[in-house]
C-alpha cells in the first residue's frame, strides 16, 4: 500500500492548483486592462470613477467566490479519511450541498489538502447501475465480498460487480454481500452519488443482526498482501459470532517464497490477461502482436509487503509462456526494476516500438485512470511518450474483475473455502488472559494500511509485562511518522499533551538489505482490546488511528 501514510493518496492535486493560479492570473489581467483603457481625454478621465468602482466589485467577488471555494474544500477533507464516525452521514451531505452551490467558476477554485474540483466534477459513470448489496434479511448462509473499493462508478460496476454476480451465479444458496476496507472510498461515492457502502465492520455487525449462521468470505484482493492480512485480522473478531466461518483465498492465491515460484492460479492469471489484451488490441495472439512491433506492459499496484514477489512471479510466469513482449511493473513497492523507468529500458531495449499499457488490477481505478493512463507528466503514458523511443503509445482501462476466466478463479476460490475446514470459532488461550511479566511477540493491528509495522517484523511487536503494565515497541517502515501519541489527535495537541519520541531502528529485509527507520516505545492498556493512538507525520498533521495487540506469544 502507500508508503506515507495518507500523502501517496493527493499525487494530482498540482494541475488543479495550476488552474486556480491561471484563473486568478486571467482576472487580474481583466482588471489591470479596464483600469489603464483610455488615458487622455476628458471623456475617458470622466469615466475613471465607474471603472475603478467595477475593479473593487470584481475583487470583492473574487473574495467571495474563493471563501465559499475554500469551504467546501475543508468539507471535503472532513469526509477524506480512513475512519468512520458517528457524523459521517451528515458530513458526506454537507459536503455535497455546498458544492451544489456553487458556480462553475468557483468549482475551479476548489483546493485543500485533498480536495479538488474533480472529487465532485469529475463524470467516472452511472452509479446507478452498481448494486451496494447491503440488503437486510438474508437468510443463514452469508458470501460477503471484501475489496479495496474504487470512486469510479464504471470500475465498480463491471470489476468488482462482474466478480460479485459471477459469485451469486455459482452459489445460489447463499446471499451475496459486499463489503470495502477503504473508507476514503466509501465517503466519497456515498457523498458524491448517495451510494452506501459498508465498511468491514458495518458488514460483520449486519451480518451478525441478519442472523447470519455461516459466513464465508472471499476478497478480490490480488494477493496475500496488507489488505490481506488486515482482513482476516477484523474477520477474527467476529468469528464467534457464526456458527462456521471460512476465508477465501484472493485471486493469486498463495505467495511463495521467490520470483520463481508460480502456481495454478498465477498461470491462469497470466493467459487471461494477455488473450484480453491482444483481442482489445485487434491481435490474434501475442505472437502477432511481437510480430508488429507491439509490447504490452501490464501495471500492478506495488506494495512493501513481503508480498511484492507475487509480480515478479507474473514476470517469471509470462516468460514461461514464451511472451517475450510481456512486461509487468509496477506504481509503488521494490524492487526498483518494476519501476516505470525501468520497464521502459526493458521494452527499448527489446526493440518494440509500439507499448499498450494495462493495469494488473482487479479494478479499474484511480491508478489505472491516473497514473497509467493521465494526462499529468508523471503518468506511465506520459513517461512513456516522453521517452521518445516509441512510435505509439496507448492504454487499455479495462480491471481484471470483468474477464470471465479471472471470475472463474474466485468461484474456484469460494468452492474450495466452502469445502474446508471453518476457522476455530472459540478465542485463544491468551485472548483475555492477564499477562505475567516478561516479554512476548505479539501481533500489532491498525485500522488503516497506511499505518503499519514494517514489512521486516511481517506485522509483530514486541510487548514487555513489567508490574502490570506493559509496553508494545512498534517498527514502523520509514521515518514519515515523527511523533505518536497514546490518545487522540485532539488531545495531542493540547498544552502539555506528551508525545511518544522515536527511536532509531536498524531493520533487515529478505534480500539482505538494512534501513534505518523509527520505532516507538507504545503504552497498551489491554490485549485484544482497541486503543486510540494519534500519529503525526513530516506534513505535521496528526491522524487518529484505533490500533490493539493481540496473540502473545511468551519469548524465552
Amino acid at each position: 500500500m502507500c508508503t506515507d501514510l495518507y500523502e501517496a493518496e493527493v499525487n494530482h492535486k498540482e494541475e488543479k492548483k495550476m488552474k486556480k493560479k491561471t484563473l486568478a492570473l486571467v482576472l487580474a489581467f481583466t482588471m489591470t486592462a479596464a483600469l489603464f483603457t483610455g488615458c487622455g481625454s476628458k471623456k475617458e478621465t470622466e469615466t475613471t470613477q465607474p471603472q475603478t468602482e467595477t475593479a473593487a466589485e470584481t475583487e470583492s467577488e473574487e473574495v467571495d467566490d474563493q471563501a465559499a471555494a475554500d469551504e467546501v474544500a475543508a468539507l471535503i477533507d472532513a469526509i477524506y479519511v480512513q475512519t468512520r464516525n458517528e457524523n459521517t452521514d451528515e458530513q458526506c451531505a454537507a459536503a455535497k450541498a455546498a458544492w451544489d452551490k456553487l458556480t462553475d467558476a468557483q468549482k475551479e477554485l476548489v483546493e485543500g489538502e485533498n480536495a479538488d474540483p474533480d472529487y465532485f466534477g469529475r463524470d467516472t459513470g452511472d452509479a446507478s447501475k452498481d448494486d451496494p448489496l447491503n440488503e437486510d434479511g438474508i437468510g443463514e448462509n452469508e458470501l460477503l465480498v471484501v475489496s479495496f473499493g474504487t470512486s469510479f462508478n464504471d470500475s465498480r460496476a463491471e470489476d468488482i460487480g462482474g466478480v460479485e454476480k459471477a459469485l451469486q451465479e455459482a452459489n445460489p444458496d447463499w446471499s451475496v454481500r459486499r463489503a470495502f476496507t477503504a473508507q476514503i472510498i466509501i465517503n466519497h461515492i456515498q457523498a458524491r452519488d448517495d451510494e452506501k457502502i459498508d465498511n468491514m465492520d458495518q458488514a460483520l455487525e449486519r451480518a451478525v443482526d441478519n442472523g447470519v449462521k455461516n459466513l464465508v468470505v472471499q476478497p478480490t484482493h490480488l494477493m496475500h498482501g496488507a489488505e490481506y492480512d488486515e482482513l482476516v485480522e477484523a474477520i477474527e473478531k467476529y468469528q464467534d459470532k457464526f456458527e462456521t466461518v471460512r476465508i477465501a483465498e484472493p485471486l493469486l492465491g498463495e505467495v511463495g517464497s521467490d520470483a520463481t515460484v508460480i502456481n495454478e492460479d498465477k498461470a491462469a492469471v497470466a493467459e487471461a490477461i494477455t488473450s484480453e489484451a491482444v483481442k482489445a488490441a485487434g491481435y490474434d495472439s501475442m505472437d502477432a502482436a511481437a510480430e508488429d512491433g507491439t509490447a504490452f506492459v501490464f501495471m500492478g499496484h506495488g506494495t512493501s509487503h513481503t508480498a511484492n514477489v507475487t509480480y515478479d512471479q507474473m514476470q517469471t510466469q509470462l516468460e514461461k509462456l514464451n511472451y517475450k513482449n510481456a512486461f509487468v511493473g509496477t506504481v509503488e513497492g521494490e524492487p526498483e526494476d518494476t519501476a516505470c523507468e525501468a520497464v521502459i529500458e526493458k521494452v527499448k531495449e527489446a526493440g518494440y516500438k509500439k507499448v499498450i499499457l494495462r493495469p494488473l488490477m482487479v479494478v479499474a481505478g484511480d491508478h489505472a485512470n491516473n497514473d497509467m493512463a493521465g494526462d499529468d507528466e508523471d503518468s506511465w503514458k506520459s513517461q512513456f511518450e516522453a521517452s521518445k523511443a516509441f512510435d505509439s503509445v496507448d492504454t487499455q482501462i479495462e480491471g481484471l474483475g470483468r474477464i470471465k476466466a479471472v471470475q472463474d478463479i474466485y468461484v474456484a476460490h469460494t468452492k474450495a473455502a466452502l469445502e474446508a475446514e471453518p476457522l476455530a470459532t472459540a478465542g485463544g488461550s491468551n485472548s483475555s488472559a492477564a499477562l505475567e511479566d516478561g516479554t512476548y511477540t505479539v501481533d500489532f493491528n491498525t485500522d488503516s494500511t497506511m499505518f503499519h509495522v514494517n514489512e521486516a517484523k511481517e506485522g509483530k511487536a514486541e510487548l514487555t509485562v513489567k508490574d502490570g503494565k506493559m509496553t508494545a515497541h512498534i517498527t514502523l517502515p520509514s521515518k514519515n511518522i515523527v511523533n505518536l501519541f497514546a490518545g487522540t489527535a485532539a488531545d495531542a495537541q493540547k498544552d502539555g499533551a506528551k508525545l511518544l519520541e522515536p527511536t532509531t531502528d536498524t531493520v533487515e529485509y529478505s534480500d539482505g538489505t538494512s534501513e534505518e527507520v523509527y520505532g516507538f516505545d507504545v503504552p497498551v492498556p489491554a490485549v485484544d482490546e482497541d486503543f486510540d493512538l494519534a500519529l503525526i507525520g513530516t506534513k505535521g498533521k496528526w491522524y487518529d488511528h484505533k490500533v490493539s495487540v493481540s496473540n502473545p506469544e511468551k519469548k524465552n
